[in-house]
């Protein structure tokens, strides 16, 4: 591509090709993906969809040339980016993005599954603050403990059978999992992967960020195409209401088998339990 001055005045100008995303952010809900993406936006090279296109789930029909046209302009060597967490539990998304291309790089934020249905809750919870409570969700039946699993807050972190899904279209080595509590513990290591795994140069550092101790988030210092700091909107980093032990400890002896499969399966162990 031109360097310096010319490359920019060519942004400006509106030139660069809409492409279809070359790496997705596939999942999952709650686990860190805004954070992933804005962090990710800080590199010259990452271009990004702001909102969720949902194409791959909501909005296949409208087809390739609709999908591709909500796409940001890129230069030669740049990236570009979308993030629908909602595609990793979509039977069909694996089919149709390997149809869109075998080659798409796929990225997944994991999360403890008993914080993530947590925080699935309370998300839903401050859209409609008259749902049920979280225990009465959790259990088909109380007495005998019995886990509700069609509840998609506890669906979802079954992440084992969801990848097993994904890996009939893609080998795992084309699928990142990042850790969501170390993309808040250790921004600029997790950053380093996803930037290594994209082949991008690793330009995004521990200079970029630094810690917001009210929200208890990693906020970063310059955000994309700004000089001023920029951390999460509120609706991120939400108080989780109080859940009964007794309740947290039936989720995480119901996770524990999935989990360790979810290890094996990526040769990661990302500590939940």
């Amino acid at each position: 591509g031109m360097g310096g001055t010319a490359g920019t005045l060519t942004l400006l100008l509106g030139e660069g090709t809409k492409r279809l995303p070359q790496a997705i952010i596939i999942g999952v809900k709650k686990g860190g993906t805004r954070a992933l993406l804005e962090f990710l936006r800080v590199h010259p090279d990452v271009r990004a969809v702001g909102a969720e296109p949902h194409f791959f789930d909501r909005n296949y029909e409208r087809g390739l040339a609709w999908y591709r046209d909500l796409m940001p302009r890129t230069l030669e060597g740049q990236i570009t980016m979308e993030k629908t967490p909602s595609y990793f539990v979509t039977k069909e998304a694996p089919a149709r993005i390997s149809s869109m291309s075998k080659g798409t790089k796929l990225i997944v934020v994991v999360r403890d599954p008993v914080t993530r249905a947590i925080s699935d809750y309370t998300q839903t919870l401050s859209k409609k603050p008259d749902i049920p409570t979280f225990e009465s969700l959790t259990f088909k039946n109380r007495t005998t403990g019995l886990i509700d699993t069609s509840w998609s807050a506890i669906q979802i972190g079954i992440y084992a059978k969801h990848l097993e899904n994904w890996l009939l279209y893609f080998p795992i080595g084309q699928i990142l999992f990042v850790s969501g509590e170390r993309l808040i513990s250790d921004p600029a290591g997790e950053l380093g992967r996803v930037q290594d795994f994209l082949g991008l140069k690793r330009i995004i550092t521990d200079k970029h960020f630094y810690f917001n101790k009210t929200k208890g988030f990693p906020c970063l210092k310059k955000a994309e195409g700004s000089s001023k700091p920029h951390c999460l909107g509120k609706t991120k980093g939400r108080t989780h209401p109080d859940i009964d032990q007794e309740v947290v400890q039936r989720l995480r002896d119901f996770y524990r088998p999935f989990n360790m499969k979810f290890y094996q399966m990526t040769g990661q162990d990302f500590g939940w339990d």
